[in-house]
């Protein structure tokens, strides 16, 4: 049965860090708009800051529904599965803000976080920091027991690639191409 709890707690910043990946999940206000979820990862690209704030560092990607959705309205749920282990699901429900490269607060988080980072510094578009309004669990009976065979190269190679290929600008570049906006026309990454 699940179950409520009124912070993050050590237990739980301990279960969180052993986690494979994480799920974001945002919408947009408008009733036709879509939804979106999206996997995240590795799990060291997610911090519990203290027991009502996480933060997560962003990459550059094909969408930026997150960023979109986060600019609208804010609202955000980031939930992990327990592929090992002990059945659970837990969902850390809240208000999400982007922190952008040019904000301040971007390089003072960066810093203190230590996130696992892409080898290209160029893919770091944005850190989400979401105040945490609620955090229940479940049983996650129907999560299958999984694997984890290790990380993807697929991204950090790409962005490798674009660099190489387009120069100093190609991030930049693909971001105002393919981030500029959700996939419903609202406003998303600012380059």
């Amino acid at each position: 049965m699940g179950k409520v709890f009124d912070e993050i707690d050590d237990h739980q910043r301990e279960w969180i860090s052993r986690q494979a990946l994480f799920f974001v999940g945002t919408a947009p206000l408008g009733g036709d708009g879509h939804v979106n979820v999206s996997p995240k990862g590795p799990i060291d690209s997610l911090r519990v800051l203290d027991p009502h704030t996480i933060a997560y560092l962003d990459i550059v990607g094909s969408g930026a529904e997150t960023i979109a959705h986060l600019r609208e309205n804010g609202r955000i749920v980031i939930m992990l599965c327990a592929f090992a282990g002990a059945p659970r699901i837990l969902r850390l429900h809240g208000r999400g803000e982007v922190v952008p490269p040019d904000d301040r607060r971007f390089a003072e988080l960066l810093g203190s976080c230590g996130f696992a980072a892409p080898a290209a510094a160029e893919a770091r578009r944005s850190i989400i920091v979401v105040e945490v309004t609620r955090i229940a669990d479940s049983c996650g009976y129907g999560v299958p027991l999984m694997r984890h065979q290790g990380e993807r190269e697929h991204g950090d190679k790409w962005a490798a690639k674009k660099l190489r290929v387009g120069g100093p600008e190609a991030l930049t570049d693909y971001q105002r191409e393919k981030n500029g906006a959700s996939i419903d026309g609202l406003p998303a990454v600012e380059v």
